[in-house]
Order: structure tokens, then C-alpha cells, then sequence
């Protein structure tokens, strides 16, 4: 048996078919498997190691909470996102120090805030508690409390909500809106209007950049009863963390 699960961790270096069935085999086997991936790990490339995080969060097994760290230092960032993600999911003991460390390591590596890497940091900091998200009083109130869990806020607040995090001196990064009705939830093409902050300037300067944008891609965004916006923004303390 350990031979065959051996075997199968080399397949999920292999194209997407093999890689796909040896995935599925190795969870269906469970946590008897997670050794082997662990030994494993570090000789596969990117492309099987991001399928073994996905291995790890199924089986939700916290013997791999060392090998997931050690992705961290991957040279990666698709690993380093899914990996610092995985370690949140599966709520890794020890795992903020590294965290911190590897968002750090991102900002000296002058990772745009809003890229993928960054951004998964900051949520698996969030969900693990080490981080708290500036939510001003009134983008608070304006969020709905309904039980079906909107994912955001109504389409029609969403001028209000901009400026209330831009006089709060947030940084918006970027919307996403979704559509939520009897069929469920789907994203909503927003405007593409293809905006980037330059992250050399002070703090202030891309706080009203970011509002300006942010209000002219409201202008032209979707609305409607059925419409949320999900914005995604920052605080100083994200661009400028303690050490």
C-alpha cells in the first residue's frame, strides 16, 4: 500500500487527468496518505504541489501544518497563496508568525498589494485572527445582516460605502459584484476599467487615488435589487506592518 500511495503522490505531478484520479485516490485513502505527501512534497513541482494543499485541505489533517509552512518559501507565489489559504482552512496551530513573515517577505519583494499572493495572506491572517479589517461605522451599518449571507452590500450604497472607507483613510483595491437570487449567487461583470495605484506614492495620495477610481467604476457598475459589491480594501498597517 505505501508503494501504490508513493505513486501516486509522483502522479500529481502528472497532466491534469492523472493528476486529477491520483488526487481523488489520495483522498478517498484519507489521512494514511498524508505522510506520503508530506515526504513527497518538496519533489514535486509547482503544479503537483498546489494539488497536494488541495489534498491536505480534503483531508483536513493537521500533521500537515509543518510541510504547509514550509511552502511559505516557496518560490511560487501560486504556492505561497494556496499554501498561507490552506493554513487558515485548516486553522494550523503556529502558523501567524510565518504568516506575518511571509507577507512581509511579499512587500519587500514589492508584490502589489491587490496581486493574489497578498491578498491570501491578508485573508488567512484574518480568518486566524491576527488581523482585523478597519470597518468604519457606517459601512458596518449598511452591511445586511439577512440569513442568506449576501456577499457584500447593496448595489445602491455602494457611493456611500467608498467614501466611507476613503474618510476613514482605507485604500480600496478593487470590487467584485454578484448577483444573489432564486438561482443563488454568480459574479456580475463590473467595468474593466483596468486601474493601478502607484504604491511608491504616500499613503494619503493613494487613499483619494483609489477613491476616485472606485467612484468612477460605480458610475458605470451594474445595479439593481439583486446586486451586492464586495469591496476589497486596505488599511496603513497592511502596506506598512510592525515588525
Amino acid at each position: 500500500m505505501t508503494s501504490h500511495i508513493e505513486t501516486l503522490v509522483q502522479q500529481l505531478d502528472g497532466n491534469a487527468d492523472e493528476s486529477y484520479d491520483a488526487r481523488a485516490e489520495l483522498i478517498w485513502i484519507g489521512a494514511d496518505a498524508i505522510p506520503a505527501v508530506i515526504d513527497g512534497l518538496r519533489s514535486l513541482g509547482g503544479f503537483g504541489q498546489l494539488t497536494a494543499v488541495e489534498v491536505f485541505e480534503e483531508a483536513g489533517d493537521p500533521r500537515c501544518g509543518p510541510a504547509l509552512i514550509g511552502l511559505l518559501d516557496s518560490d511560487n507565489p501560486t504556492v505561497r497563496e494556496w499554501a498561507a489559504m490552506a493554513l487558515a482552512s485548516l486553522e494550523i496551530d503556529g502558523a501567524v508568525e510565518p504568516l506575518r513573515r511571509a507577507y512581509r517577505a511579499s512587500l519587500e519583494r514589492a508584490t502589489p498589494p491587490d496581486w493574489t499572493e497578498p491578498v491570501g495572506i491578508r485573508w488567512a491572517l484574518t480568518e486566524l485572527g491576527a488581523r482585523s479589517p478597519v470597518v468604519p461605522p457606517l459601512t458596518a451599518r449598511l452591511r445586511p445582516t439577512t440569513a442568506d449571507n449576501a456577499p457584500g452590500w447593496p448595489s445602491a450604497h455602494v457611493t456611500e460605502i467608498i467614501n466611507d472607507l476613503a474618510d476613514h483613510a482605507q485604500v480600496i483595491l478593487y470590487s467584485q459584484f454578484w448577483r444573489v437570487d432564486a438561482d443563488g449567487t454568480s459574479g456580475v461583470s463590473g467595468p474593466a476599467l483596468g486601474w493601478e495605484l502607484d504604491w511608491t506614492a504616500p499613503w494619503e495620495h493613494l487613499v483619494e487615488e483609489s477613491r476616485s477610481w472606485s467612484l468612477l467604476e460605480a458610475s458605470e457598475a451594474p445595479v439593481g435589487d439583486t446586486i451586492f459589491v464586495a469591496p476589497t480594501w486596505i488599511d496603513r498597517t497592511d502596506l506598512y506592518p510592525e515588525r
